[in-house]
């Protein structure tokens, strides 16, 4: 929001500096961005031509002999063609910089002649777009004085930024009153005149969607004469960036900026029969005035007449009924617009407009009429002709709503000591009333702050105003110990597991938490109540299931560009149902290629080997380790879900219920699916089913267990059937002897004819850990046997001869 000291003063009295007031508004919330003090135009200063001289080599160029009030004429070269003995006019010295043009002036000689200066145009002074002759003042211009001053051009310039719940600051008037209740001055012009009516309007106004236009104002004027704007009015909008355009849409910009209420003018000569607010037909077009076609939708509001289309309701004017030079008769609207489909429409359409910016935040709807009364105002005074009366259609009147304000809710949210009286008076200042006495007061809000909702909000505006610096900076009160766990234990696993795959050499990604619902239903997803009712994409149209679809993809689009070997990890969120409960915290990867843990990818020694089954165990197990999972209890089950090929997968298990993880390599048919090709291997370990750990011991005890005996390793090998797990035949073995057994680890599995039809070798080396005393022969005989029996009797297996 930009706007000019001098415009700020037309509605604020006030003393104050231009630092005051910089300050102040950003102590009051109204954050100064940028302070245009207009320091460039300082320079030129007003000066008379006292000779004009033709060119002595160029036809169309003169030397002037110039008076800058020096009393030391100074030689000019101009090329102007109004450009004469006594003229009046910006004159420029060597060294000014000149910003229309970029330009810092030297002495330079033109076709010969030296030029010490120039003499300038509105355009080289940004006044204007015009630079067909130089700037042709009074007689009574003071010469030698200041240029800018006294075209009152050094106006400084203030910009703020607004944020979105500050719809009454999109106004001069708006910024003058929150300056005034800080103390910086008495705001003035608040009330706006009513101008007289000849005769009703003859436009009628019909309003069919009454949902997204609670009211709408109509004026006619007839009789205008429509043509560039007054000087003060183009110097107000150029130095907020607007261009002047004529004087009937300056009006409405003037009107938009200085209220905060925007308005658009139709040429009534151009306008057929009457008017209807009503939602748009499909596929039903408007050629808007920035020349553009947009097609529409039902979901958008319109302004129509018997033509079609005139309008885009609260985002743009139609070009068919715009305002021109031959414009005698107009048409002043004046409406309430729905905020949500504003912002919507706009979006849709991509138009972004000084008028969707004020309406999208929620506009004054008591300024609808007042604002209609100051443009016809303006019309007249500027523009001629008569004006109607008001039509006002569908407005029912502003019911303001009441907050019961409990003023000690100020010291408790705030720590700010601000008497009761004091935080009336600010509220009173801001335009709230305020009944009642004591503690409790019942606050009645006004009609332009649509963001005050609860008690919370008015003690915000009673510290801003009274002073967010008056808080006194309170040091954190010490615990007097060391603070408990702040983490949950669900949020340590996630970094745990974090740190754990990094470790492993596998790069983190974040992927898309929703996907396509044909990749949903390949990994067991699907649910219609998974279903995003307004997707971005069409392909991200339900909430994944997996964390895998999205690995997968990303490590695809990296082989695209060249990286094919690539392990990637993600620990976030996937869905089972619409329940909190079916959302689950998974740490999710995959390999592609060669990108093992002790991979090297293409070596002079050799290739690596492919990522395979056992590499995405190795990680899942490593997760399952770092969060804590009781590593020596799982028990690991071929096969995995169905998007993993059924013979290289597995399943991870803590007794036959709680599964922790699943692992393998993906499935051929799964990766054709994704327009992926592997080999790809991955695994999924669901963090939230591990068992919360026991609670430790708050002192650390000595370990007790510890042996002072030799450990002694032996190998055993059992013939089993094929379908024998290896894992079971461990259990078997590590069972015979609990206290003496410290670990069993298969170390080779053959298959073979020798051992006859189905039938394998698995080879295990046993730990036996003595603690009580050496042990002799006939201890290992004894306990070897005890191994044999064990593993015989529960899978089957016969000792390998």
């Amino acid at each position: 929001m930009k706007f000019t000291l001098s415009w700020l003063k037309e509605h604020l009295e006030t003393d104050a500096t231009l630092e005051a007031i910089v300050e102040t508004l950003t102590m009051i919330g109204l954050e100064v961005e940028d302070v245009d003090d207009k320091a460039a135009l300082k320079p030129f200063v007003i000066a008379k031509v006292l000779t004009a001289e033709q060119h002595p080599d160029a036809d169309r160029l003169r030397v002037l002999s110039v008076d800058a009030g020096t009393g030391q004429p100074v030689q000019v070269v101009c090329g102007a063609p109004n450009a004469r003995a006594g003229l009046i006019g910006a004159f420029a010295a060597p060294g000014t910089y000149v910003p229309g043009i970029d330009v810092t002036l030297s002495v330079g000689k033109i076709r010969g002649v030296e030029s010490h200066g120039m003499m300038c145009s509105e355009r080289e002074l940004q006044m204007s777009d015009e630079h067909d002759g130089i700037i042709d003042l009074p007689e009574d211009a003071p010469i030698g004085t200041s240029f800018a001053a006294w075209a009152k051009l050094d106006d400084p310039v203030i910009e703020i930024g607004l944020t979105p719940n500050r719809p009454d600051c999109t106004s001069v008037h708006g910024i003058a009153r929150d300056l005034a209740a800080a103390g910086l001055g008495t705001l003035k012009g608040t009330a706006i005149a009513a101008v007289p009516g000849n005769g009703p309007c003859p436009v009628e106004v019909t309003i069919e969607a009454p949902e997204l236009c609670p009211g709408f104002g109509l004026r006619l004027v007839t009789g205008v004469k429509n043509g560039p704007s007054p000087k003060w009015l183009q110097q107000r909008l150029t130095a907020i960036g607007l261009r002047p355009i004529n004087a009937l849409v300056d009006i409405t910009n003037y009107v938009t900026f200085d209220r905060g209420r925007p308005l658009h003018v139709f040429d009534a000569a151009k306008v057929k029969g009457n008017l209807t607010i009503r939602r748009a037909r499909e596929g039903e077009t408007v050629l808007a005035l920035d020349e553009r076609a947009y097609t529409l939708t039902p979901e958008m509001c319109v302004i129509a007449d018997e033509n079609g289309v005139e309008s885009i309701a609260g985002v743009m004017g139609g070009e068919h009924s715009g305002c021109d030079e031959n414009t005698t008769d107009v048409l002043i609207e004046s409406a309430l617009w729905d905020a949500m489909n504003v912002a919507r429409t706009g979006r849709d359409l991509g138009i972004i407009t000084d008028a969707r910016y004020r309406f999208e935040r929620g506009v004054d709807p008591e300024m609808m009429v007042p604002g209609l009364e100051l443009a016809a105002r303006l019309v007249v005074e500027l523009c001629g002709g008569t004006p109607s009366e008001n039509r006002v259609v569908g407005y029912q009147g502003y019911t303001p709503r009441s907050i019961s304000f409990p003023v000690s809710e100020v010291k408790r949210l705030t720590g700010l000591d601000v008497p009761a009286k004091e935080s009336v008076a600010i509220l009173g200042r801001l335009g709230f009333v305020a009944s009642g006495s004591g503690a409790v007061f019942d606050v009645s809000v006004p009609s332009w702050r649509p963001d005050i909702d609860g008690k919370a909000d008015l003690v915000e505006e009673v510290m801003r105003i009274h002073g967010v610096n008056e808080i006194v900076p309170q040091p954190l009160a010490s615990h007097g110990a060391v603070n408990g766990q702040i983490l949950t234990v669900l949020q340590n696993r996630t970094r745990s597991a974090r740190r754990a795959l990094a470790v492993r050499g596998m790069m983190e990604a974040v992927t898309w938490t929703f996907i396509d619902e044909a990749q949903a239903k390949l990994f067991g997803g699907g649910d219609p109540k998974l279903k995003l009712s307004n997707p971005i994409a069409a392909a991200m149209s339900d909430m994944r299931p997996s964390l895998l679809p999205g690995l997968i993809s990303a490590a695809q689009r990296n082989a695209a560009r060249g990286f094919a070997d690539v392990a990637l990890f993600e620990v976030s969120s996937t869905y089972e149902d619409d329940s909190y409960q079916g959302q689950r915290r998974v740490a999710g990867g995959i390999r592609r290629g060669t990108a093992r843990m002790d991979g090297a990818g293409r070596h002079w020694s050799g290739n690596s080997k492919p990522v395979d089954v056992f590499d995405a165990k190795a990680d899942a197990i490593a997760v399952l380790e770092a969060c804590g999972a009781p590593v020596d209890k799982l028990q690991i089950v071929a096969g995995g879900p169905e998007w993993y090929h059924p013979g290289r997968s597995g399943t991870i298990r803590l007794g036959p219920k709680i599964v922790l993880a699943a692992f393998g390599e993906l499935h051929p048919r799964t990766l054709e699916a994704l327009d992926a090709d592997g080999p790809i291997c991955g695994f999924e370990v669901y963090i939230d089913a591990i068992p919360e750990p026991k609670a430790k011991p708050t002192r650390t005890k000595p370990r007790l267990d510890l042996s002072p005996f030799q450990l002694v390793r032996r190998d055993f090998a059992f013939v089993v059937d094929r379908t024998v797990e290896a894992a079971s035949i461990e259990r078997a073995a590590a069972a015979a002897d609990k206290k003496l057994i410290a670990g069993v680890r298969v170390f080779d599995i053959f298959e073979g004819t020798a051992l006859g039809e189905g039938k394998k070798s698995v080879a295990i080396e046993v730990a036996i850990q003595p603690r009580e005393k050496t042990l002799t022969d006939e201890d290992f005989e004894a306990l070897a046997s005890r191994v044999i029996d064990n593993v015989g009797k529960q899978t089957g297996g016969a000792l390998r001869g």
